[in-house]
């Protein structure tokens, strides 16, 4: 199997465990792509929701996806430092078409001082009533939690210092 090579334009998609199509990015620059890790760059992209909204994003920003973990990471470049946002979701998979995930409601918001929030507890529990949650999904999901808080406050993978700032740069020189 192939993987997106640096430079190359794709879409990210994301889906709910139903199987319906939740959410579309558009033009993602690859920055990285092998079998276990994805890194791209985007800045201002149109968004694409389920139920037919569109949106742009409002600043760049460096996207980590993982095939080994299962979370996937967003980092914001504000003026006022990296807001990190961090998607509880199965790993990628990549077909040509799209880098896609499950998205599982989840998600842990990260400032530019490393403090942290989980977000949407309430919209995981009614979706795993609603799709009916395998139970070895949700301690995949729960240890996974932890994982990413882990990651966080060892500053590991995408929070590790200059991680977004090198992968911004890069990104930048495909944008010329």
């Amino acid at each position: 199997m192939s993987f997106p090579r640096a430079g190359s334009l794709i879409q990210v998609q994301s889906y709910k465990h139903n199987g319906l199509i939740h959410r579309t990015w558009e033009e993602t620059v690859v920055l990285k792509g092998t079998s276990k890790v994805v890194i791209g760059g985007n800045d201002r992209i149109l968004v694409k929701e389920a139920d037919g909204r569109q949106w742009r994003t409002r600043e760049p920003a460096i996207c980590y996806f993982d095939s080994q973990h299962w979370f996937n990471m967003i980092g914001m470049i504000r003026a006022d430092g990296i807001y990190y946002y961090c998607n509880l979701g199965s790993p990628f998979t990549w077909d040509e078409e799209a880098l896609k995930y499950i998205d599982y409601d989840l998600d842990i918001k990260v400032f530019p001082d490393m403090t942290y929030k989980l977000l949407d507890e309430d919209e995981y529990a009614l979706h795993s009533k609603q799709m009916n949650y395998p139970q070895p999904i949700d301690a995949i999901l729960k240890r996974s939690v932890d994982e990413l808080i882990s990651w966080i406050h060892q500053r590991k993978g995408p929070f590790a210092p200059q991680f977004v700032e090198m992968w911004y740069e890069r990104f930048l020189q495909y944008r010329i």
